[in-house]
């Protein structure tokens, strides 16, 4: 049975990060918190980079006034502080990788002990009725928070695309919430969500503006995938409402897949999994001649396309085993396709080429390079 929904607080979330991403605008530049086009990065101008402060302080406002502040929700918010201050710090001064990973583990270690939120069961997909992680349950929760955090930050190449994948992914972990009768959790993904839309106002290119205001920065691609992460430990670990945590995997396909796909290529090759390049899906979508708009819709729909296939498979009692089979093939797929980088060009230029033109070609312009705000591995 749907749990009863009052998008209240949502639209309050959404009003607030618009209005402070205006607000923090001068700010960013007095202390120069900004991108500075360089390097692999060619936007036009310095932009601000106030994504995640500005989520921050609109969520965690129309929390206090809408939400029942819990001791979980109080350690989300603040591990969420701990990841927002280390990543504006990182966009100014530009940290080495293992002070963010390090921030990034203790953020995790704040949702399990102080919120108490972890993995304890990841479900059937072994063909058992349950598998208990037991004492493997902290490393094992820690391990998928900074996978989650990291894959949001490699992700976030192009313009809208790292907001437009969290926001379908939390639109959809929102459904599942509703759908399990998980009302208070539906709230709260409500909120998140919509601050990250009003984020995205800012973000997205549109007809008179062909290019982004502002970027999430480091700050907020922590944010952003601690977000999800805390969400689906809540989504798929409470024993009122459960909800497999294979689910989790297709509710954010793009970004997980991206992440492992890559950094094992570049394992492989003996670099660092956090050396920045060029082998993002976003970067051979734009290769192709799909700029960053349509490239980040193109992605997004396929996104909800996989959340609302594995949820009505789930639905009709498909193994949870062969779900996770399916996501490992997918990202062997990936592998094996851009194993020859102008193979997977081609590929995509040639389904680019066979839809017709639209509307949205005269804000798309494909570009050489986007802001990427992944780092290279320094000590390499």
């Amino acid at each position: 049975m749907l749990a009863r929904f009052d998008p209240t607080a949502a639209v309050l979330a959404f009003l607030l990060t618009a209005g402070a991403m205006c607000l923090l605008r001068p700010v960013a530049h007095r202390l120069d918190l900004l991108d500075h086009p360089q390097g692999r990065k060619d936007h036009a101008a310095p932009t601000p980079v106030t994504g995640g402060i500005a989520i921050f302080i609109g969520c965690l406002i129309a929390f206090s006034l809408f939400q029942n502040v819990s001791d979980g929700l109080q350690a989300f918010s603040v591990a969420a502080l701990l990841l927002v201050a280390v990543g504006l710090w990182d966009d100014i001064h530009d940290v080495r990788w293992y002070w963010r990973i390090l921030a990034q583990i203790t953020a995790a270690l704040i949702i399990i002990y102080w919120g108490e939120v972890r993995v304890e069961q990841i479900g059937p997909v072994f063909g058992l009725s349950t598998f208990s992680l037991g004492w493997l349950s902290v490393p094992f929760t820690v391990f998928a928070t900074v996978g989650i955090i990291n894959a949001m930050n490699m992700i976030d190449g192009a313009d809208g695309q790292a907001g437009l994948l969290g926001l379908a992914a939390l639109v959809m972990l929102m459904a599942a919430s509703l759908y399990a009768g998980n009302g208070e959790l539906a709230m709260r993904v409500s909120v998140l969500a919509g601050g990250l839309a009003g984020f995205l106002v800012w973000n997205l290119r549109l007809p008179w503006r062909p290019r982004a205001s502002a970027f999430l920065g480091n700050a907020g691609s922590a944010l952003l995938g601690l977000v999800i992460a805390w969400v689906s430990f809540r989504l798929t670990q409470n024993p009122g409402h459960p909800v497999n945590p294979v689910l989790a995997l297709w509710l954010l396909p793009i970004p997980v897949m991206d992440c492992l796909v890559v950094s094992v290529r570049r394992m492989r090759q003996g670099r660092s999994p956090f050396f920045a390049d060029r082998t993002h899906i976003h970067h051979i979508l734009q290769d192709a001649g799909f700029g960053p708009t349509r490239a980040a819709l193109h992605l997004t729909w396929f996104s909800l396309l996989c959340g609302l296939l594995v949820g009505q498979a789930m639905r009709m009692d498909v193994p949870h085993p062969v779900l996770l089979v399916l996501f490992v093939l997918l990202c062997v797929g990936w592998y094996a396709l851009t194993c020859k980088r102008e193979r997977a060009v081609a590929l995509f230029a040639r389904l680019r080429r066979a839809r017709p033109v639209d509307s949205t070609a005269v804000i798309d312009v494909p570009q050489q390079a986007t802001p990427v705000h992944e780092h290279p591995d320094r000590s390499a």
